[in-house]
């Protein structure tokens, strides 16, 4: 008798690999890269935040029952399909490297995300506490590194959403993990769909999850709708919001700088001639931009002698945004609160100053990557102090720019009496991206979170007025000089995010914990179980 031997390396009729099964490697990367990118495409300017809650539940196919390894690389392809499309105007100036480094970078803690959602995605009630480990992310990405970037919170594209309500609630933190818990709520109703077409029946516990997991964020964000009030406590306001342009591409740097400053002054005065002629509204008080004066007034008699004249004009109250450099030591990115016939008579430091922007983390490191470090020749100092100006008997808090995106930023100067908030900013150098449609929504979100009217005066973006619901009463076009006046109304009264502060996202963490505590305990019972 004889034997047909094989080689153990040689494929048999039922192992041979087929195109299909070539094919089925890279469903699920496939899947976990469109979850990113339809979180980007949640995002305005394109009104379709309602995309996040498909973009959750694909994600959540992609990484239930994996492996960590598996997770981790899943929710870093994520990332990157979010967050690549989502700051790709951070590379306007500078060119494509900067921009791939800080999407490289961010997405390592979507990353970690994947990681954590596939470890507890076995647990029973596993969408509450992968939802948990999403916000668990953001607060470790609005953090670190260099005091964090948390640009691209899931909160920050729902301005038009059924759940902004929840802002009020718990601010970001809640608001996104319900995002986050509906997504994920619709892929376990999917699936138990699935295991009811193959079994004829659904367990009882699962069914819950899933019903409950749908359920809860949008009867949660209903609930909160008495929250969202726009009714004048305090009386009403009227603000001037000056966007002056830069001038046209070419002109060299310290012409450009003088000629920001001419714009946002002649815009000012022309306020006042139409407010003279009653073509507008007396306002309240004028707010200019965020860099609207690069020229530092204290250094320069020639630009505060123009400031003086301008704010003389319109008769009331005017923030101008200004870089003060002094003799000895960092820039200070300023505000001024410049009154008629007094000057300038207090000033706003910004405190959370933008890394690799207005400063240089290892700029000797930084360098032999990319020399445009050096465009940065004088770093910026952080200030200390919280921004509350008294304008004309209003309590303005003021969040620069940058600032917005940090909910503390902002929280303080509502804990500290403001009764409106304003959020300067300069997005001259992103061109016509989509950055000031982004942060304009913050402010939205904002308006909702501390119900307070915030305005958003900007050198070139789009500039706009917004009602504490959210509501965009005014709003300019992008490269258009312009200025808009509207009555706001005021408050005073504190939402329970507000009053709360951190502790709603220290309970999404502590959740998140739990269910990462649990997952390891499991499979360490599992491991011992196994090898007995």
């Amino acid at each position: 008798m004889s034997a047909t031997i094989t080689p153990v390396d040689a494929p048999g009729p039922d192992t041979a690999p087929t195109p299909g099964s070539r094919l089925r490697r890279f469903v699920r990367p496939g899947a976990a890269l469109l979850s990113g990118f339809l979180l980007y495409l949640s995002f305005p300017p394109r009104p379709l935040w309602w995309l996040a809650l498909p973009a959750f539940a694909l994600l959540g196919w992609s990484l239930r029952g994996r492996r960590l390894r598996a997770g981790f690389g899943l929710g870093y392809l994520a990332g990157l399909g979010f967050l690549l499309p989502l700051l790709v105007w951070t590379g306007e100036e500078v060119g494509p490297g900067p921009w791939l480094a800080l999407a490289a970078l961010e997405a390592l803690f979507v990353a970690a995300a994947g990681l954590g959602i596939a470890a507890v995605s076995r647990l029973p009630w596993w969408p509450v506490f992968a939802a948990g480990v999403w916000i668990l992310g953001e607060a470790a990405r609005a953090r670190v590194p260099f005091g964090g970037f948390p640009w691209g919170k899931i909160a920050f594209g729902q301005a038009d959403g059924v759940f902004l309500p929840l802002a009020a609630v718990g601010g970001t933190p809640v608001l996104g993990f319900a995002v986050a818990l509906c997504g994920f709520g619709l892929y376990e109703t999917y699936r138990q769909i699935q295991v009811y077409r193959a079994t004829g029946t659904v367990p009882r516990g699962p069914l819950a999850v899933a019903a409950l997991s749908v359920l809860v964020p949008v009867t949660g964000a209903l609930a909160a709708l008495p929250l969202v009030d726009d009714s004048a406590e305090d009386g009403t306001a009227t603000v001037a919001a000056v966007q002056g342009n830069v001038p046209r591409l070419g002109l060299d740097f310290n012409a450009q700088r003088r000629a920001v400053l001419d714009n946002h002054v002649a815009r000012t005065r022309e306020l006042a001639e139409d407010v003279k002629a009653g073509r507008a509204p007396q306002p309240d008080f004028v707010l200019w931009p965020e860099n609207s004066s690069d020229i530092d007034p204290y250094a320069n008699p020639d630009a505060a002698e123009v400031i003086d004249g301008a704010v003389e004009a319109i008769g009331v109250p005017t923030v101008i945004g200004a870089v003060v450099a002094p003799p000895t030591g960092k820039l200070r990115n300023t505000l001024i609160q410049w009154e008629p016939g007094r000057g300038p008579v207090a000033t706003y430091d910004k405190r959370h100053v933008q890394p690799f922007g207005e400063y240089i983390p290892m700029r000797s490191i930084v360098r032999v990557f990319n020399s445009n470090v050096d465009r940065v020749s004088r770093d910026f100092g952080a200030g200390t102090k919280i921004g509350v100006f008294d304008l004309a008997g209003t309590e303005v808090g003021l969040a620069t720019c940058y600032e917005a995106a940090f909910d503390w930023a902002v929280r303080d100067t509502v804990t500290h009496g403001a009764q409106l908030i304003s959020v300067p900013s300069n997005n001259a150098t992103f061109g016509r991206s989509e950055m000031t449609y982004q942060q304009l929504a913050m402010s939205r979100v904002r308006a909702v979170e501390h119900s307070r009217s915030v305005v958003v005066p900007v050198t070139s973006g789009v500039s706009a007025v917004i009602r504490p619901d959210g509501e965009i009463v005014a709003e300019t076009k992008m490269f258009t000089p312009d200025v808009l006046v509207e009555k706001v109304p005021l408050r005073s009264s504190l939402t329970p995010a507000t009053r709360m502060g951190t502790l709603p996202e220290v309970l999404l963490v502590a959740l998140a914990a739990a269910g990462l505590g649990w997952s390891a305990i499991r499979s360490v019972r599992a491991r011992r179980t196994g090898s007995e």
